[in-house]
């Protein structure tokens, strides 16, 4: 089959070595269907990376003026301000965005929201999952007959993008506590297979290495508050000698200050902590927390104007958005 068009449903009949029929009845989860002859069609629907073309009879040549976004859970902080600042400036340009989200990080449930998409006619996806380079790569090159715009890659993945810049606030932050005097800094980036958290933790370290510190621990979390608090409370009850944390997100932060609290160690006296992200409620927690300020409505303004503005002949640069270190109340001077 000729790799630059799409595969049709004949294309997966032939592959499947069965009727066009039996692969609608499969699409369609009729009951109908052997099970060794399901599996066959799926295998072939996967092989061919066929995507059903559910609207084709009342849409041909027609677009649809709505963008696609593929995210991970909008419990988190920072997806759910993303989506919010896509959804506003997508409707600012007339346009609507369908909303596709995943559990996990997992390439393959990527490219079945993709599909998904495809199927009813989107041709821009903003894609809001943390991608490892090789796997953000292989979905460009799979979905070529799309836009795809990525907000959560490395700035040397090669892929079109809108990001953050992952060096000047973890810098900013190893810096400042360093000059407070703190000598002991345990680091909480997110999870291990986020590459958010990654260039976090590399930035940190490699930050760190510059002062000739190295961290006093590495704990991972999961990016909400209960994994913050049982990272702080690991540090505690394995005795660790810190007298700073640096966390991959605000709400991991807040989670941290909570077990601090309890265990009747004062933020900033005895300990200070750093977040990421600037959440709105971060100004609020007690003490007040530093944190490294993600400007998620510009990303989202950024990612929305340059994947409308893309074009099989223009395609615009992709863009390293800057991080602002905010001080607030949860660091002082380390005085052990």
């Amino acid at each position: 089959m000729n790799k630059n068009r799409n595969a049709t449903l004949e294309d997966v009949a032939r592959r499947a070595g069965v009727s066009y029929q039996t692969v609608s009845r499969v699409l369609n989860k009729s009951v109908n269907v052997a099970e060794k002859t399901r599996i066959r069609v799926e295998q072939a629907i996967e092989d061919l990376r066929y995507v059903p073309n559910r609207l084709a009879q009342q849409l041909v040549g027609k677009r649809t003026q709505t963008l696609g976004l593929v995210t991970t859970s909008l419990a988190l902080h920072a997806p759910s301000q993303i989506a919010a600042s896509v959804k506003k400036h997508a409707r600012e340009a007339g346009y609507q965005v369908l909303i596709s989200m995943i559990d996990e990080a997992d390439p393959t449930a990527i490219q079945q929201s993709i599909n998904d998409l495809k199927s009813q006619f989107i041709e821009k996806i903003l894609i809001n999952v943390p991608l490892e380079t090789s796997s953000a790569r292989e979905l460009a090159e799979h979905n070529t007959d799309v836009t795809c715009l990525f907000l959560d890659v490395a700035p040397d993945s090669g892929v079109f993008h809108v990001i953050f810049d992952p060096a000047n606030g973890t810098q900013e932050s190893v810096k400042r506590l360093c000059e407070l005097g703190h000598t002991n800094i345990a680091l909480m980036p997110g999870p291990k297979h986020s590459i958010s958290a990654k260039l976090r933790l590399e930035n940190w370290l490699s930050s760190m290495a510059t002062f000739g510190k190295t961290p006093a621990a590495v704990i991972f979390g999961t990016w909400d508050a209960q994994s913050g608090h049982d990272g702080a409370r690991q540090l505690i009850d394995n005795k660790t000698a810190f007298s700073a944390l640096l966390v991959g997100n605000d709400q991991m932060a807040l989670g941290a200050l909570s077990a601090m609290n309890k265990a009747g160690i004062a933020v900033p006296r005895q300990v200070s902590i750093i977040g990421y992200d600037d959440s709105y409620e971060s100004a609020f927690f007690i003490p007040s927390l530093t944190t490294v300020r993600l400007d998620l409505d510009a990303q989202g303004k950024e990612a929305v104007a340059r994947v409308l503005a893309a074009t099989g002949e223009n395609m615009p640069d992709s863009c390293i958005l800057p991080a602002e270190f905010i001080v607030r109340d949860s660091i002082g001077i380390n005085d052990v």
